[in-house]
């Protein structure tokens, strides 16, 4: 417990505004030893990260997570303004709890304010009184009845309920709480969770998150229903198991580049997002208006629309999902398969439908639900929580953007490369930005731990995020240097800065491109083996893009993209041209192009498929071609004829049975036959346990395999890839996919044919490093991976790989494998 005592409290302080009275409760920290001076710094930054008001007269500044070694120990500190300081508009605060947190010993305080916050009398009293004793006695709980506060949920009627502890170092934040949801919503029982006096549905993501639970805290689960006992077995065994908790993302990455201005007009400091330097001018961004009204006459029609509204951001998510994971992976785009799920969310629905019953139109009673949510969530003092609402925020702009007739914000394309200023940004505006226009972007709100804040870093694109509302002034044009590894904006700087600045960041990225100057080696290891390093594309502008990168010929070209979003489907000739272009855009090198890999996960109308809950088992890839015969020839046909412009290998997805294959082969070369083409190699997908059982039969006729991790990983694993809770344990450095690798390799090596792999673990550091000591000849991988997975090829020996990965396939788990090195 912290030792709280009167000589932490200051009495009858005055304050000319926030930042003012964060100095003063900083300065007690500090005189009472508990901080370091520079972290009243870190205190004022990270107001701006997450409103630190709680309400009621109270707020709550600490420090950013990132400068804890600044704290000296854990302590609190409490300052007293009763003429009262404006924190924000509309927020008056009278006692400020200035916070040094080393651990969480803290949090005992902090429950204790939050029973404070609903006794007005108390805050009113605490306010003006002239005695320190009487707010160390409030604040340490000894005044308060050791009782808890009456629930507001009546449990008398539930059936079952358990204590369970949340684990984590964040508590119930948004994907643990997301897991616990999609658990919960499998068992028709009504279930409660009850955390210090309140209650939150445990089928809602926006309730849980609404309880802000911390971890180590106790919270009882209620059930009534015929399948209650099942639900919260099944439920207290998630929660024990830590509900799919993955470490967090690693630190931002920092790169000293020792450039300090010398002369600038204004530094407007934030907090660091994404790293990188860059100078020009600035452009304020704003999001369009969305309007709606407010009041609608026909409940029913404004139900259906909410739900076509609904229904179009959905497959909005999709389409954005699908271009993430093909520019920056597979990992960045899993947030958008994340943020479905709030448009599934019960207690969202339930709500916006009674105001919608009440009179209000779909757009309001949406936007009035999400904004309530929003507001909650932004009020958490857990960094992670508060970051999740931009997430809820960006949702519920894509359902209005349907229901108010606007189909779609336009991305910001400028005429020339500008830094780009903004209240915030969601994932969604992040997501869209292109690199080569966008300099950097500088934001007044938001978190470094926000999506928006990790897609900056996969872009590689310098970004500072809470650097307050003053940035909304900046006119347009005015030249500025954004250091993304400072946080700090400097606006006006002097040519000597600019001259300097410019020599930093050439310097920085001769630092950051030493692997990407060495792309075109070969990935030869220290002993001389060879590993192919090639790139998966889905656009014919892809393809230059990948020998640009360093990529030796494409390993994956996925042709979905030229059947998707349009009313018929492409024609041979239509197939060819695409082919061809990508041919000759390889100059020569090699190209495997997968045939059409679709299924009931894609609305294509053409084909009309019928929708799938599970689209991974049902008619996919090359089940539906074979299904469709004069369908596939017509593509087989357009890539046989491609072939006499350049070097191509087809590949078959989805390959389950020898029977498969072999339809497909004959269907291959009645095509090759029409169009009088040479043969060509053909390979199919490693994606199905059914192949690597059988390795050694299907090694006998093809000329190569290609593993697909994600999806084998998936089907090995019994998890969906894109399930948004559960997709995190679906690592395909897991043992059990590791070893089936291994079985594929020596079944390709004992028939004189090679495997590659080109799903995501390809493209991880690690990964390719045992994959290469496996035996695997081919890696194939995003674009943006290609030079520094080709750098630490080059940075080993085959031996050492081989150690790894003999090392991986006897641990227990993918954690154990994650945590090897090199010997």
């Amino acid at each position: 417990m912290v030792n709280l005592n009167e000589n932490n409290v200051n009495l009858g302080a005055k304050a000319s505004g926030k930042l003012e009275a964060i100095e003063q409760v900083g300065k007690i920290l500090v005189r009472e030893g508990f901080i370091e001076p520079e972290y009243i710094d870190s205190m004022k930054r990270r107001e701006a990260v997450a409103n630190t008001f709680l309400g009621n007269g109270i707020s709550i500044p600490h420090g950013l997570p990132e400068n804890r070694d600044k704290i000296l120990k854990t302590g609190v500190a409490i300052l007293q303004v009763p003429e009262g300081v404006i924190w924000n508009p509309g927020e008056t605060v009278h006692i400020v709890v200035g916070i040094a947190a080393r651990s969480d010993e803290h949090i005992e305080i902090l429950t204790n304010l939050t029973h404070v916050l609903d006794d007005e009398q108390t805050t009113s009293r605490l306010a003006i009184t002239k005695d320190p004793a009487e707010i160390v006695r409030v604040l340490s709980g000894e005044s308060r009845s050791v009782s808890r506060p009456a629930p507001t949920l009546d449990v008398s009627d539930f059936d079952v309920s358990i204590d369970v502890t949340i684990m984590g170092e964040h508590g119930l934040h948004a994907r643990p709480a997301t897991f616990f949801v999609d658990i919960a919503k499998k068992y028709d029982s009504e279930i409660q969770v009850e955390f210090d006096g309140r209650s939150g549905n445990g089928k809602s993501l926006a309730s849980l998150l609404k309880l802000g639970i911390s971890g180590g805290k106790t919270m009882r689960i209620h059930a009534k229903g015929d399948d209650a006992s099942l639900a919260l077995a099944t439920l207290k065994e998630a929660v024990d198991e830590g509900l799919g908790e993955e470490s967090e993302e690693a630190a931002i990455p920092r790169i000293e580049h020792g450039w300090r201005p010398q002369d600038v007009k204004q530094t407007i400091p934030g907090c660091t997002a994404s790293p990188g330097l860059a100078t020009g001018p600035v452009h304020q961004y704003t999001h369009s208006r969305i309007v709606v009204e407010a009041i609608a006459k026909d409940p029913k029609h404004e139900s259906s629309e909410l739900a076509h509204a609904i229904a179009a951001a959905r497959l909005n998510l999709r389409h954005l999902y699908n271009e993430v994971r093909a520019k920056s992976g597979e990992p960045r785009a899993a947030i958008f398969r994340a943020h479905e799920a709030f448009l599934d969310d019960p207690e969202i629905l339930v709500e916006t439908e009674a105001l919608i019953r009440n009179g209000k139109s779909a757009g309001y009673a949406w936007r009035q639900v999400i904004d309530d949510r929003v507001h909650i969530l932004e009020q958490h003092d857990d960094e992670l929580l508060a970051a999740r609402a931009m997430d809820l925020r960006d949702v519920g702009r894509r359902v209005l953007r349907h229901l108010a007739g606007v189909v779609q914000d336009q991305p910001f394309t400028p005429s020339r490369p500008v830094i780009l200023l903004a209240e915030d940004l969601t994932p969604s505006d992040t997501a869209q930005l292109d690199p080569s226009l966008i300099l950097g972007f500088c934001t007044s709100g938001g978190g470094p731990t926000s999506h928006s804040a990790i897609i900056a870093r996969s872009l590689g694109i310098p970004a500072i995020v809470a650097a307050g509302p003053s940035i909304l002034e900046i006119v347009d044009d005015t030249i500025a240097i954004i250091d993304g590894d400072s946080g700090n904006l400097y606006l006006e700087p002097s040519p000597s800065d600019i001259e300097t600045a410019d020599a930093a960041k050439l310097e920085l990225e001769e630092l950051r491109n030493e692997e990407y100057r060495a792309r075109y080696e070969p990935a030869l290891t220290t002993d001389g083996e060879r590993i192919e390093v090639v790139a998966n594309i889905g656009r014919v502008s892809e393809a230059e893009n990948a020998v640009n990168a360093g990529g030796e010929g494409v390993g994956l070209m996925r042709t979905e993209f030229l059947f998707l979003e349009r009313d018929t489907p492409p024609d041979e000739e239509e197939q060819f041209q695409s082919y061809k272009t990508m041919v000759e855009a390889l100059n020569g090198l090699p190209i495997i192009i997968r045939t059409l890999d679709i299924g009931g996960d894609k609305a294509v109308a053409y084909l009309d498929l019928p929708p799938e809950d599970n689209p991974f088992l049902g008619e996919r890839g090359i089940r539906l071609c074979l299904n469709r015969p004069e369908f596939f020839l017509v593509q087989l046909r357009a890539i046989f004829r491609a072939s006499k412009y350049g070097p191509i290998r087809i590949m078959f997805p989805m390959i389950a049975t020898l029977d498969e294959l072999e339809a497909a082969k004959r269907l291959a070369e009645k095509a090759r036959i029409e169009v009088g083409a040479e043969a060509l190699e053909i390979g199919i997908m490693v994606e199905v346990p059914s192949v690597v059982s059988m390795a050694r039969e299907f090694a006998q006729v093809v000329d190569f395999f290609s593993i697909g991790t994600n999806d084998l990983t998936q089907y090995v694993m019994a998890i969906d890839r894109v399930h948004p809770t559960l997709a995190a344990k679906a690592d395909s450095l897991h043992p059990a996919v590791l070893r089936m690798i291994d079985q594929v390799v020596k079944a390709s090596d004992e028939a004189g044919i090679w495997t590659g792999v080109c799903g995501g673990l390809a493209g991880e550091p690690l990964g390719a490093t045992i994959l290469a000591g496996l035996g695997v000849k081919e890696l194939s991988m995003v674009v943006p991976s290609i030079a520094a997975v080709k750098a630490r090829i080059r940075s080993i020996s085959m031996k050492q790989a081989r150690e790894l990965a003999q090392k991986a396939l006897s641990c227990r788990d993918n954690k154990q494998v994650r945590a090897l090195s090199l010997s």
